[in-house]
């Protein structure tokens, strides 16, 4: 089988993929959601000259000095009137400044005679948030491809939209294979395991996007992975396990059954050499994950993720970053190593520290990691200290 480098291997799946119509639904359910339009403001926001604080909105010229209190403003609640020499008004946070006034006294600084109020010498603007402040109207706020967060629909929300357009959610099926797994609570035989793959999958395909629909366990039997090919209603199908080539590997088979045409056979990656993708003769695509759930973490960040992104109209780049290396590691062989790390900050710094033991079927190590450290194939060896390239893994 032809193996093929990292990013020649994500290309080739990504070409297969486009973007999937676009649906609107209210803001309120957009949480996780793709935008596939531009979000512009309606009007200015604030949309009028407000108050930072509470206090008294007065003239600057007019202090220091005391100050007849003509009304008050609250938010919501605006004062209407035009406020003259000499004359202060009652303000509170987020409230409209009233017209004539140019700055707020907080009410710390200022002292209540009855009908007057008695402030000090303040300058122009202060504690003033000018109308536009935060956004104008008719401002792009929020881009097409951005996903939409708590901190995005807040700002959709400020500019007024009750509803977004959206891409569709990919509809994903998650196959595992193997007759040495079983789901918890059974009782694992002798020579069988718990499936800890299959589950951590579907909650990270959940987490980037998709709707996800995961089978129970599929016996090595042919018969039963085409059924079961055959029968997922899904854009993509990914399977996890048998995607190798030993007489018990049944995936590639049952792919081939169904008139599965290669995009990727393999990929020269460490761990994750197994990986493979393709098209099925109805056009479905299939993503072959390898059954070790280290390799299988490791190729979904580096395939999965950014197949469900495309699906989705979002940027398909693994989001990586520099970081300093925590110590001394060899030359590298000759297919890519994404290893297990640890991030920590030191001096402004970000430091990456790998974990020791790189087997592919630690799930303890990944589950205390929170990035992979990239190695390109033939990297030399590097010390402590140098700069590596790091991905951080999404970590509530």
């Amino acid at each position: 089988m032809k193996l093929l480098s990292v990013d020649d291997a994500r290309a080739r799946m990504l070409a297969e993929i486009v973007a999937l119509p676009v649906e609107r639904i209210a803001l309120a359910d957009s949480i996780g959601r793709v935008l596939a339009e531009e979000v512009r403001a309606v009007r200015d926001q604030p949309p009028f000259p407000a108050s930072a604080m509470d206090g008294w909105a007065v003239r600057a010229a007019d202090g220091p000095g005391a100050l007849k209190i003509v009304g008050e403003s609250a938010a919501g609640h605006g004062y209407e009137g035009r406020v003259g020499g000499g004359e202060a008004v009652r303000i509170f946070t987020g409230a409209a400044v009233p017209e004539g006034c140019d700055a707020i006294v907080i009410q710390e600084d200022a002292t209540r005679e009855g009908e007057a109020v008695r402030i000090p010498a303040v300058v122009a603007g202060s504690h003033l948030r000018p109308a536009g402040g935060d956004f104008r109207k008719d401002q792009a706020l929020l881009e097409p491809g951005v996903r939409i967060d708590p901190w995005r629909l807040s700002l959709a929300a400020s500019a007024g939209r009750a509803e977004v357009q959206v891409h569709r959610r990919p509809r994903v099926a998650l196959l595992s294979t193997g007759e040495e797994i079983v789901e918890a609570p059974a009782t694992p035989g002798a020579f069988q395991i718990y499936d800890s793959g299959a589950p951590a999958l579907a909650a990270m395909i959940a987490g980037w996007g998709a709707a996800v629909t995961r089978a129970k366990p599929i016996r090595d039997q042919l018969e039963a992975v085409v059924e079961a090919m055959r029968s997922a209603d899904a854009e993509l199908i990914v399977t996890v396990g048998g995607a190798s080539v030993g007489d018990h590997d049944l995936v590639r088979a049952a792919a081939e059954a169904l008139g599965m045409s290669y995009r990727v056979e393999s990929v020269a990656v460490r761990p994750g050499k197994p990986t493979f993708f393709g098209v099925l003769a109805d056009g479905r695509r299939l993503l072959g994950l390898p059954g070790n759930p280290a390799s299988a973490f490791v190729c979904a960040e580096m395939f999965l993720h950014p197949i469900l992104s495309t699906y989705q109209g979002a940027s398909p780049e693994p989001a990586t970053i520099p970081a300093k290396l925590a110590q001394d590691l060899p030359a590298n062989g000759p297919r890519e190593h994404w290893m297990r790390a640890k991030l920590s900050y030191a001096g402004g710094e970000v430091v990456i520290r790998p974990y020791r033991d790189q087997d592919s079927s630690l799930v303890s190590v990944f589950a205390v990691s929170d990035a992979l450290l990239r190695r390109l194939a033939g990297a030399p060896a590097v010390s402590a200290g140098d700069v590596v390239e790091a991905l951080p893994l999404a970590r509530a």
